[in-house]
């Protein structure tokens, strides 16, 4: 399958989760992170973050890592990062976002959800639970 063509799919199931959060689990939600340029990638792995100031406007200034990989499926329009708000609270509760991470599991068995990369239905190992993102 083409890249297109994943990513015509992952944007299909993207409406549906958020479908699904909004009517099934009340759960309202903005976006956080979804297209991640080669540039960000790199300011994130190696922790770097631009600020403004400085002579030129802008400024390098380093940071936390954010990213343990080089490369990301922001990068290929096959991940999305969410905020997620319940009774107008902003949260990223495991056990109260997992529902909405077994549903998006559940449209397609390339779908991953980052809450649960190890796929134990636990939480444990690297837990990223506002990204939502699906396998080339």
């Amino acid at each position: 399958m083409s890249l297109s063509q994943t990513q015509r799919i992952f944007t299909r199931n993207i409406g549906c989760l958020i479908n699904y959060a909004y009517d099934v689990l009340e759960i309202e939600m903005t976006f956080g992170e979804a297209h991640r340029t080669n540039s960000q990638m790199l300011l994130n792995y190696f922790g770097y973050k631009v600020e403004r100031g400085g002579s030129l406007g802008i400024r390098l200034v380093k940071s936390k890592q954010l990213s343990k990989v080089l490369y990301s499926s922001h990068g290929d329009r096959l991940a999305v990062d969410f905020n997620f708000f319940i009774n107008g609270k902003l949260t990223y509760d495991f056990h109260k976002i997992k529902p909405l991470g077994d549903y998006w599991e559940s449209l397609h068995p390339d779908n991953v959800w980052g809450g649960d990369f190890n796929k134990n239905n636990i939480k444990d190992g690297f837990v990223d639970v506002p990204h939502f993102q699906m396998k080339k």
